[in-house]
């Protein structure tokens, strides 16, 4: 497979977001679910090891050998040829997370993930992105995931961790907003600046998406994260996985302790 440059770095420095149907197939997608599942349920048993994204909506982070198809994710030829294109020959895989919004989950505060850095405010430049897999079909009661398009390049100041707009910004958003129906299979890439949210599941079903986060070798997200691996599991990695991985190598995993909390998401939006 080849893609275009271009078309890549147009769509993230344009809309801010771009996606590929079909990319794995549906089995892939039901072992993945399987995965966060079984995940989920252990991590609610440790303290700190899930974190509140809202109501009913948890955010996970894990292990990468935990996930059986993150070494197929991280060289798929598009996961690879996005990275490059955005971030550079010396992208770092920071973050494997998962995000569930379960029924009753509500609509979240227009946001992004972390504040404007500098790189991005003084040279325009964006150096870090955020791969999105779904592991169901997501219908519109699932409570999508809603974009606002072309919108990290937005600057507001006065709000929480420069992440949240001002409330009068809203209706702009909403008037812009994109919902994602991803399907079993669909891999997306975004940056994480680019204003948006999880919205309510009147659904009676959980909508898992898995989360990879990948940095310029600038980035600072990596800070915020825990990426472990035994050194069996690195030693088994194919080069092109291992050269990027941003990781702890240690002789047993341990529970990662969730430590990236986004206070402003812990009420519905208003």
């Amino acid at each position: 497979m080849s893609f275009e440059r271009a078309a890549i770095m147009g769509a993230i420095y344009g809309d801010g977001i771009t996606s590929l149907p079909n990319a794995f197939d549906t089995i892939f997608a039901d072992e993945l679910r399987e995965d966060i599942e079984l995940l989920f349920a252990e991590a609610r048993l440790v303290e700190g090891g899930v974190l509140p994204r809202g109501p009913e909506r948890w955010y996970v982070e894990v292990q990468p050998e935990r996930i059986r198809g993150f070494v197929e994710i991280a060289t798929h030829p598009w996961f690879v040829a996005v990275c490059e294109a955005v971030l550079g020959s010396d992208y770092r895989i920071v973050e494997i997370g998962f995000d569930i919004p379960f029924p009753g989950a509500a609509d979240q505060p227009w946001h992004r993930d972390f504040a404007v850095p500098d790189t991005t405010r003084l040279q325009r430049r964006l150096n870090s992105l955020a791969f999105n897999l779904t592991a169901v079909d997501t219908r519109p009661e699932m409570g999508p995931f809603e974009i606002a398009p072309g919108t990290q390049w937005d600057e507001f100041e006065g709000c929480e961790k420069g992440m949240f707009p001002p409330q009068h910004s809203w209706p702009r958003y909403s008037a812009k907003a994109r919902s994602s129906m991803a399907q079993r299979g669909d891999i997306s890439a975004r940056s994480a600046l680019t204003i948006h949210r999880g919205t309510a599941n009147r659904s009676a079903e959980a909508r898992p998406v898995l989360v990879v986060g990948v940095d310029a070798p600038d980035a600072t997200n990596s800070a915020h994260h825990d990426l472990q691996v035994t050194p069996t599991y690195l030693a088994r990695l194919p080069p092109r996985v291992r050269e990027h991985l941003c990781c702890r190598v240690v002789d047993q995993l341990t529970p990662v302790i969730q430590n990236h909390v986004i206070g402003g998401l812990l009420s519905p939006a208003y």
